[in-house]
C-alpha cells in the first residue's frame, strides 16, 4: 500500500493538531513534519521531501502563496494543497497561478482534504465543490491572458519576501539577518519594490500587501 508523505504548514498550533488527528487515521497517509510559517516550511521541506504539502495562505514571515511558488520552482514534483478560509476570487486566482494542486476551504468536510491529498499525489487537481466552477474557469482564462497583471510578475522573489517582512514590522537589519544578506541589499530591494509599485510609504505598501494577499489583515 502506498504511503503519501504529507507536510503541514499552518501558523495555528490547534489547526495543525486537528489536521494531524484527522490524517493519522488514514492508512495511506503519514505526516512527516510541520511548520508554523512559510520560511520554516521551506527549510523543513528541503530536508524531508514530502509528497504533498498542506499549506495555509496567511502565515507570518513568508505567506503560503509565495512559499508555494518557491516549492514548485525548487521541487516541481512536490504537490501543494492549499487549505484556507479565503474564498474570494483574488485568492482563487493567485492560488492557481502559484501552482497549487488543490484548494480546500477550512469549512469543508474533512473528507475533502483527504481526497485533495490523494488527488494531488496522483497528479490531479482538486477544488472544493463549494467554489464556483464558473469563477474558476474565468480566472484560469484570465491567468493565461497576456494582459493579466500578477504581483509575482511585478516583483522578484526576493522583493516579494522583503515586502511581506516590511509590512510585518521587521527592520532592515532584522530582514538582513533573516535572509542572510546585507542591509544595503535590503534597502536596494526595498527601493526597487516601492518604485515598481509606485508606492512611497509603508502605509500604502501595507494596504497593497493586504489587497494582494501578501500578508493577512491581522
Amino acid at each position: 500500500m502506498r504511503k503519501i508523505k504529507v507536510f503541514l504548514a499552518d501558523d495555528h498550533p490547534i489547526v495543525r493538531k486537528g489536521l494531524m488527528s484527522l490524517l493519522v487515521e488514514q492508512t495511506d497517509i503519514v505526516v512527516v513534519g510541520e511548520a508554523e510559517n512559510g520560511r520554516e516550511a521551506l527549510t523543513k521541506i528541503e530536508q524531508l521531501q514530502p509528497d504533498v504539502v498542506v499549506m495555509d495562505i496567511t502565515m507570518p514571515l513568508l505567506n503560503g502563496l509565495e512559499a508555494t511558488r518557491q516549492i514548485k520552482r525548487r521541487w516541481p514534483s512536490i504537490h501543494v494543497v492549499m487549505l484556507t478560509i479565503h474564498t474570494t476570487e483574488e485568492y482563487i486566482f493567485q492560488i492557481l497561478q502559484a501552482g497549487a494542486s488543490g484548494y480546500v476551504v477550512k469549512q469543508a468536510a474533512p473528507s475533502e482534504l483527504v481526497m485533495a491529498i490523494g488527488a494531488a499525489y496522483d497528479g490531479e487537481t482538486f477544488l472544493s465543490p463549494s467554489i464556483s466552477q464558473t469563477v474558476i474557469r474565468e480566472y484560469i482564462a484570465h491567468a493565461q491572458s497576456a494582459s493579466c497583471e500578477n504581483t509575482a510578475d511585478v516583483l522578484t522573489e526576493r522583493e516579494y519576501e522583503i515586502c511581506q517582512l516590511l509590512v510585518e514590522g521587521y527592520s532592515s537589519r532584522e530582514i538582513a539577518d533573516m535572509l542572510v544578506i546585507s542591509i544595503k541589499t535590503v534597502e536596494t530591494h526595498r527601493g526597487n519594490l516601492l518604485r515598481k509599485l509606485d508606492i512611497d510609504n509603508l502605509a500604502d505598501l501595507t494596504k497593497y500587501a493586504i489587497r494582494k494577499g501578501i500578508t493577512p489583515l491581522d
